[in-house]
């Protein structure tokens, strides 16, 4: 037993709680019963100590006996060959370690130079990997004082083989994304790293960037990647744009890539313009929806989030509403009536949103963090606020759309990051041609997953969740309690306020949020209890005993900031309440004191120069930029900064010399209290619902047992969790179940049966959403490539010579004179059965007034006559060709370079199929080239004429091709989206849904680029015909 529990770190003995709790202390515990199935039972004081150390004891051996197949497993799989084929490349990058090591840093720095002239001489990334590697591993070492361990060489050879490497929490990725990034931007083409959220991307700006900007790398911060690229595609000024054009994507690394391509991947990213109509519709329709009542006036499916009018339903909001119909085109009330519907079953306060200074916020289902900058689409953001008696948003219009699939499949060479991705290898197989490939762990994982407890009420879960709490507070475990949404976690918080059991909340709260940091920091403190939604996203690791840093700089920011700012953080937290109030203290030694009074002093007299006038975020800035010389200044340099600007008060110095004394004393304090920590067993996670992919689960397990150290798990999940609702799963099976066993509902039952049956049921959830985001994704193709098409060409457009924009305006001339010609011709009849007299009115409609008199007189019957003669021709002068009887075009192709440009647009007239066979083929095509060269000619004279200069001719036409073509695409996306919702009515006449909307969508196409083109030449040509200012050209 002994030896059993040396190998897990667990400890011998018992502890027992700090402080007494006001109700009795029982412990749930389990026993044998019933074919795998287990019972649990209250278990008293007297027995605990005895029964948790046996069954730990069972559950250590199973863990073993576990480990075990697993490792038989890996060797079998492909995996295990690949990852031992990576050992080759961290023996390379081992053997030159010795030789960069003996670099100064000059030497060391000159090594980037010296890649880029071997590259340009020929070598490949594949020649320089190793070397670099070990140049990227001793920077790191020198700039920030971590060296790369060799498994994570190997993750650097998975990114930049562009694969996913599936590395473990507490792995050091973040570390690891430096190798591959460093690699490829040796090409100078740029490296995009994507993280989750602006908190990592700054913080890995600063950190990570330390590496790169020490080996000569530049190191840029952007904030809304998607949103810049969509932003430089509505543009309308060269100088703006933000990306590198032509070529903006090179290579990506996205961390936390299943989150990214995933969870996110099914929400577009929009940028909308305002739309003011139908504001005080969304109200009413909010009032008829209280007045409807479920499953009498309207059905409701919460897998698919939708709702559907019964009969009753529909009459009841028509008698209200006072509308005979409410799809009534010119009265429609039905978009409204059912978001008004949606926000009441399906957006619910403090789990979907939250309300702060009068607005609805978004909370991040995925990161518990509120998402100010995003609204629901398409109504439902002002459904919501009109539920809430909020003031009404106005309604958008989307302008630009893109998914982050479609976004990130825009990069040659894609990689990524996470803790969580083998669950789904075969979605990012299919989608993105993206192997997964798990990096070994440093140290050998020895966390503990208990078994799932299954409970029949909420209630039950929710009491045996505060029992397992109580029970590990009482040993001075740490423990982290992840919830799905506000509202459990403060359902949770008060139970345990009720038994005075200290505890932080960490959830999308303002209070909560803005000390994340702290309570994150505090997190793996022995004694401290963290309540959290959605852990998954926090991005930050639980470090056991405390993360020092975090401490000294809490420390540091406790001393100079009320000296700093008058501005004070606003929260209603009782400090009582909190688990800093049973946490030990942190001994600050005699210097550190010093140092702090010291930095404090000149915080002071800052402070009373500036009037206390700066805002508590300058503050911390201030403080933050301190720290940051702490870590790349040597501590004589700022000891000398600070005498010699004695009389000056130096307060960055001061403030890094006491950050850099009061971190090791925090540094011995956590290291002490860590292997506390690591005795009593570790962090314990308690999940208190399983959630819908098997991945979101593991990230949460994953938070402990970071790095070899000790932790255990617990999910504990009711049948009445959304989950079985949500899917309609049938649980009636355990509730039988749990009859049975026992009268009490409140009891759980746990073991392989119960494991088995709620992991098929995630499996099913996994199968239906994959399904979802397969078909968004297919359905996404259809627009990508169109977008591909429209953004390529506006980018030609803005960043092309004067000379481009000239060709798209003689192609666009051409072609809607084709349009004109074949839309009013057979091949297969004589012109006399043509409609010449459409063809002409269409012509001299999109003409203006910039023909001259002599064509305004051609008469359908000289056009006839034209024809004719043409047909009898047996030879034709193509340098000066004109229809016979009718007006030469202007003398406007001068010059090789026009002459030739003329001869070309009649090679491609002859060699489309736009006519069609017949015939008048031959006499089609010459009318084309007559009218084509006709209109040109007359544009050309007309611009000569007018006197401008060249340079103002290029930018008109610049100005009105672009707005042309935002105009439509706008109007197109709006379209699209529409055409998304209809074409699923369609599968009821048995019709594929997705090939209807290709084929639709194509056809919608065609029409937009046809209208651009028509639009474009008319707008053109009225300008020149009658000179107006630019920004005039037509209203949009």
């Amino acid at each position: 037993m002994s030896t059993v529990l040396n190998l897990v770190n667990l400890p011998n003995t018992c502890h027992p709680a700090p402080c007494s709790l006001s109700r009795s202390n029982t412990l749930p515990w389990t026993k044998p019963f019933l074919s795998g199935v287990f019972l649990a039972r209250p278990v008293t004081q007297i027995q605990r100590c005895d029964v948790v150390q046996r069954s730990r004891v069972s559950a250590s051996l199973l863990g073993n006996l576990g480990r075990l197949k697993r490792n038989l497993q890996d060797v079998t799989s492909m995996n295990y060959w690949v990852v031992r084929d990576y050992y080759r490349l961290v023996q390379s990058v081992n053997s030159v370690e010795r030789h960069i090591q003996s670099l100064s840093d000059e030497q060391l720095k000159a090594k980037t130079l010296e890649f880029r002239e071997r590259l340009a001489r020929g070598e490949s990334l594949a020649d320089l990997q190793a070397e670099a590697f070990a140049v990227v591993r001793e920077a790191a070492k020198r700039t920030i004082g971590m060296r790369h361990f060799d498994v994570q060489i190997i993750g650097g050879g998975v990114l930049h083989d562009g694969s996913i490497a599936e590395m473990k929490t507490g792995e050091g990725k973040t570390l690891v994304s430096t190798l591959a990034a460093y690699l490829n931007a040796l090409t100078g083409e740029g490296v995009h790293v994507v993280t989750v959220n602006d908190y990592l991307a700054q913080r890995d700006a600063e950190w990570m960037g330390r590496v790169h900007r020490f080996l000569g790398l530049s190191v840029g911060l952007i904030q809304e990647l998607g949103f810049d690229y969509l932003r430089d595609n509505l543009t309308s000024n060269s100088e703006q744009l933000v990306m590198r054009w032509p070529k903006p994507f090179h290579f990506a690394i996205v961390d936390e890539v299943d989150s990214v391509l995933i969870d996110e991947g099914r929400n577009p990213l929009l940028i909308s313009g305002e739309a003011n109509e139908n504001a005080a519709r969304y109200p009413v329709a909010a009032k008829v929806a209280e007045l409807l009542v479920k499953d009498s006036h309207y059905k409701v499916e919460l897998k698919e989030n939708s709702v559907e009018l019964t009969e009753e339903g529909i009459s009841l909001a028509e008698m209200a509403l006072e509308t005979g119909d409410l799809w009534d085109e010119n009265d429609p009330w039905a978009r409204f009536v059912m978001n008004a519907l949606k926000a009441k079953e399906f957006y619910k306060r403090d789990v979907q949103y939250i309300v702060r200074n009068g607005k609805a916020l978004i909370i991040n289902e995925l990161t518990g963090r509120v998402e100010e900058k995003r609204r629901w689409s398409e109504g439902v953001h002002q459904a919501v606020e009109a539920k809430e008696g909020l003031e009404i948003q106005a309604d958008s219009i989307v302008v630009a759309q893109i998914t982050y699939q479609s976004l990130f499949k825009l990069y040659p060479k894609l990689s990524g990051m996470t803790g969580t991705a083998k669950t789904e290898e075969k979605e990012f197989l299919k989608m993105f041609q993206i192997p997964v490939i798990e990096v070994p762990t440093n140290l050998s994982n020895i966390r503990i997953d208990l078994p799932i407890q299954a409970f029949a009420t909420a209630r039950g879960k929710w009491e045996y969740v505060r029992r397992e709490v109580e029970d590990m507070f009482g040993q001075g475990r740490p423990v982290l309690v992840g919830t799905t949404s506000v509202e459990n976690s403060e359902y949770l918080s008060a139970l345990l306020k009720e038994w005075g059991i200290p505890h932080n909340v960490l959830n999308a709260r303002p209070k909560y949020a803005a000390r994340e940091a702290d309570f994150i920091a505090q997190a793996g403190r022995k004694y401290a209890i963290t309540i959290s939604t959605n852990m998954a996203g926090r991005g930050t690791d639980i470090i056991l005993g405390g993360n020092p840093k975090m401490l000294a700089r809490e420390i540091i920011e406790n001393s100079v900031l009320s000296y700093l700012t008058s501005e004070v953080l606003a929260d209603d937290i009782d400090d009582n309440e909190l688990s800093q109030k049973v946490l030990s203290k942190i001994k600050v030694g005699p210097s550190s004191l010093a140092l702090l009074a010291r930095a404090s002093l000149m915080a002071k007299y800052v402070g009373k120069s500036e009037s206390k006038s700066w805002s508590r975020k300058k503050a911390k800035s201030v403080v933050t930029e301190s720290l940051e010389k702490s870590q790349t200044m040597d501590p004589m340099e700022l000891q000398n900064l600070v005498n010699e600007q004695s009389e000056m008060y130096p307060l960055g110095p001061a403030i890094a010399l006491a950050y850099l004394s009061v971190l090791k004393d925090c540094e011995a304090h956590c290291l002490y209290e860590g292997s506390e920590v690591k005795r009593l067993g570790g962090l314990h996670v308690i999940g208190t619902s399983l959630h819908e992919s098997r991945r979101i689960d593991n990230q949460l397990r994953g938070r402990a047992g970071r790095q070899g150290d000790p932790g255990s798990t617990r999910f504990m999940v009711s049948l009445q969790d959304e989950m079985f609702q949500k899917f309609n799963f049938d649980t009636e099976w355990a509730v039988r179940l749990i009859s049975k066993i026992t009268n009490d509902e409140d009891l759980p039952i746990e073991g392989d049966t119960i494991v088995k049956q709620l992991l098929a049921l995630q499996i099913n959830a996994e199968k239906y959403f994959f399904g979802i985001r397969k078909s968004l994704v297919e359905f996404d193709e259809v627009l990508e490539v169109q977008r591909k098409h429209v953004y390529d060409l506006r980018q030609l457009l803005l960043t092309g010579d004067n000379e481009s924009c000239s060709q798209h305006i003689y192609q666009y001339m051409q072609a809607v004179v084709d349009e004109i010609v074949v839309g009013n011709s057979d091949p297969h009849k004589h012109p006399r059965n043509w409609n010449l007299a459409k063809l002409l009115k269409e012509f001299m409609a999109i003409s203006g007034n910039l023909l001259d008199d002599s064509f305004s007189g051609i008469t359908e019957g000289t056009m006839l006559q034209a024809l004719e003669n043409l047909h009898e021709t047996s030879s034709i002068d193509m340098d000066n060709f004109h229809l016979p009887h009718l007006p030469k075009p202007p003398n406007a192709f001068r010059g090789i370079r026009r002459k030739n440009a003329s001869l070309r647009r009649w090679l491609d007239i002859c060699s489309d199929d736009l006519t069609g066979s017949g015939r008048y083929r031959t006499s089609i095509n010459l009318l084309r080239k007559f009218l084509g060269d006709y209109l040109i000619a007359s544009y050309l004279s007309a611009v000569q004429e007018s006197g401008f200069d060249d340079g103002y001719v290029k930018e008109i036409e610049r100005a009105v091709l672009l707005k042309t073509l935002d105009c439509f695409w706008r109007d197109h996306l709006v379209n699209m989206n529409k055409l998304s919702s209809a074409v699923n009515v369609r599968s009821f006449a048995h019709r594929n849904p997705l090939e209807e909307y290709k084929i639709d969508g194509c056809r919608f196409f065609i029409s937009m680029l046809s209208a651009t083109r028509r639009l474009t030449i008319e707008s053109i040509l009225q300008y020149w015909s009658t000179p107006m200012e630019s920004q005039e050209l037509f209203v949009l």
